[in-house]
């Protein structure tokens, strides 16, 4: 019998090694009645973009899981990150904790960065009276840590009703939320081989289980051709330095003039030490630098699907027309619609909850619009009847 905490739901989720397999919807598990889907983004994304602030957006995005995740003392709920925003899969007991933990984080976006966050707490039982399920499985990024793949169609819903002004999550109490583990201290990315491609895919008309999986195992098998299949981190990890990009991208969660401005410094302090560290090979205690990167690059979110397949890759020219090609065929046999979007590098926004273990987290999205821009496009395409 399911508890109300949802435990065994979540230990007995289907994994996948392959991240082919993940169009496989008949291993995805549906949410236990009685969850709900917490679900924030940003309002005029693109405003933000287009005014160079995309790391000030996916800062926020990140913000909501660590939140939740927080909130509820629940490493293990399953959530995605999109760019712009991000949602949870919640259980019963949880549903009170993850509204107010959405408020605010709403209102702390805000106060930080200028920036309106939408909230809502969707449930999973009206999702399932529209007509359409949440089913989740789990792909397997590294030895130590998986990441939670959704299908069925009520993601993408929820997320609908929630821009239409739907199942507001509400004012909730003043309080600051805890985003105790959320970090973001590493250089933008630069393409290795070309540049840096955000793609969304979802499926056409045409798009049963068999023909779409067909397509993502095409498009996984191009990039496969590149480094690591296109992976956009450096084997090694991502850069460091004491630029302020990285200070000025990092939630000061102090109050007051002077507690921000101590957050600054200690930010700049700890990189400071890193990069010592990394450049000349020292530990501190237990802790390794070097190894620590590499496990940022294995435990990157490159690779997703949340009702849509997802992908941040760097690829070469040839790659990068063999993707496009393959999904313009696919969309004009109704199997898929698609939006892609360029850039020169990538970034990432962490989660550590300690950095002496090596389960952190780590989302990776284009520099420059990433996958809100391949979204806009995606939903022109859909406006036009493409």
């Amino acid at each position: 019998m399911e508890t109300a905490d949802g435990i065994a739901f979540l230990a007995g989720l289907p994994r996948f090694v392959e991240f082919e397999g993940i169009a496989d919807f008949s291993r995805y598990r549906p949410l236990p009645g009685g969850w709900a889907l917490a679900l924030a983004d940003i309002v005029d994304s693109t405003g933000a973009i287009a005014a160079g602030r995309y790391k000030n957006v996916n800062m926020s995005g990140a913000s909501v899981i660590t939140a939740i995740v927080n909130a509820l003392g629940r490493p293990d709920l399953p959530f995605v990150f999109g760019g712009d925003g991000a949602f949870l899969a919640v259980p019963p007991a949880g549903i009170g904790a993850a509204r107010a933990a959405l408020s605010r984080v709403g209102r702390w976006a805000e106060a930080e960065f200028g920036l309106k966050m939408r909230t809502a707490l969707v449930p999973v039982d009206e999702i399932r009276a529209a007509g359409l399920d949440v089913r989740v499985a789990r792909f397997q990024a590294s030895d130590d840590v998986s990441y939670a793949m959704f299908a069925g169609g009520g993601a993408s819903w929820a997320e609908a009703r929630m821009k239409e002004g739907h199942y507001a999550a509400g004012a909730g109490d003043g309080g600051p939320p805890d985003l105790a583990g959320l970090s973001c201290r590493w250089d933008p990315i630069p393409a290795r081989h070309g540049k840096i491609l955000s793609v969304i895919a979802v499926p056409g008309p045409q798009g049963a289980d068999e023909s779409f999986q067909r397509l993502l195992a095409d498009v996984v098998a191009i990039a496969a051709g590149e480094e690591r299949g296109g992976h956009p981190v450096p084997a090694a990890g991502p850069g460091l330095s004491l630029s302020l990009r990285g200070v000025d991208g990092a939630p000061l969660t102090r109050p007051g003039r002077v507690g921000r401005l101590a957050s600054r410094l200690g930010i700049a302090a700890l990189t400071a030490l890193l990069i010592f560290l990394r450049r000349y090979g020292l530990k501190l205690g237990r802790f390794d630098v070097r190894d620590y990167a590499r496990d940022v690059s294995r435990n990157t979110d490159f690779r997703k699907f949340d009702d849509a397949l997802k992908m941040t890759l760097d690829v070469d020219a040839a790659r990068l027309e063999a993707i496009e090609e393959r999904l313009a065929e696919a969309e004009r046999a109704g199997i898929c619609h698609f939006g892609l979007h360029l850039q020169d590098e990538a970034l990432m926004t962490c989660i550590v909850p300690s950095p002496m273990s090596r389960d952190h987290m780590h989302f990776v999205d284009g520099a420059a619009g990433g996958y809100a821009e391949a979204a806009s496009r995606l939903k022109e395409k859909l406006r036009a009847g493409v």
